[in-house]
């Protein structure tokens, strides 16, 4: 069976599991250092409470129109802590190389323009921290150099994104390279550089998190960078692991657990 393309709306790559560890950088209502920005679980808290209301809001006002009574489980959004704190990381390290490399970022992408894709409401933090993330992913992907991908990294991106349920599963790395337009080194166009652009943004997210310092308490690895794509009618939210030109970095640091506790990560809340 023939594979879908994907063409790159927006196309971001991810972040490792990063240290929880030096500098004393461990407190436990803190979900995510980066240099001296600090994100307390109650903030994460906050902007999840408030997408999942203003979710569960808009599905009653919805429901009420076509005199019907949604079912709880209705109106509980997909979206998780883990996408919160994955966007507020993410958009921290984004600022930090857009500076570095003085790049502009034009604010372009409003979050009316993704709240019907991202079935949350235009006015939930969630989704205004979306058109952020995307604004900034994109001037940074006209600035990065592409790299080439390997096998490793291809598939990558690809069981990602096969996580949604947005491409065929069970496909062959050629498969792969040819649904992203990745065959060879000669791919050219936004096809082409789907995977590319991910890789060298993920390595320049990756260089930045180390300069900074960022840690991630251990409820919250491994952190992912919020990643998106066009598969022609729609869009499709996702998000990758740590990804460089060889492959997925499952294994950046070993933190050190604190005497008398496990070193195994919690599972974040949804």
């Amino acid at each position: 069976m023939r594979a879908r393309r994907l063409i790159a709306a927006a196309s971001v790559a991810a972040l490792g599991a990063l240290s929880l560890a030096a500098c004393g950088k461990s407190a436990p209502d803190v979900a995510a250092y980066v240099g001296d920005a600090k994100y307390s679980i109650d903030r994460v808290d906050d902007i999840y409470d408030s997408a999942q209301s203003l979710y569960a809001a808009a599905v009653t006002a919805e429901g009420r129109q076509a005199g019907a009574t949604p079912a709880p489980a209705e109106l509980r959004s997909k979206v998780t802590r883990q996408d919160v704190l994955n966007l507020l990381v993410s958009i921290e390290l984004g600022k930090r190389v857009v500076a570095a490399q003085g790049i502009t970022v034009p604010d372009e992408v409003k979050p009316e323009q993704l709240a019907q894709q991202l079935q949350m409401p235009a006015a939930a933090e969630y989704t205004q921290l979306w058109g952020e993330w995307v604004d900034i992913s994109a001037a940074l992907g006209t600035k990065l150099t592409p790299s080439v991908p390997s096998d490793e990294a291809i598939m990558a991106v690809y069981r990602a994104i096969e996580k949604t349920g947005a491409i065929q599963p069970g496909l062959t790395v050629a498969q792969v390279r040819q649904a992203f337009g990745e065959g060879g080194e000669g791919a050219q166009g936004a096809e082409g550089g789907f995977v590319r652009s991910a890789t060298a943004l993920s390595s320049a997210l990756h260089e930045e998190a180390e300069k900074a310092g960022a840690s991630i308490n251990p409820r919250f690895r491994p952190i992912g960078v919020p990643s998106v794509v066009s598969t022609g009618q729609s869009l499709v939210f996702y998000s990758l692991p740590y990804i460089d030109e060889d492959g997925p970095v499952t294994d950046i640091s070993t933190p050190q657990a604190p005497a008398g506790q496990s070193s195994a990560p919690a599972a974040p809340g949804a």
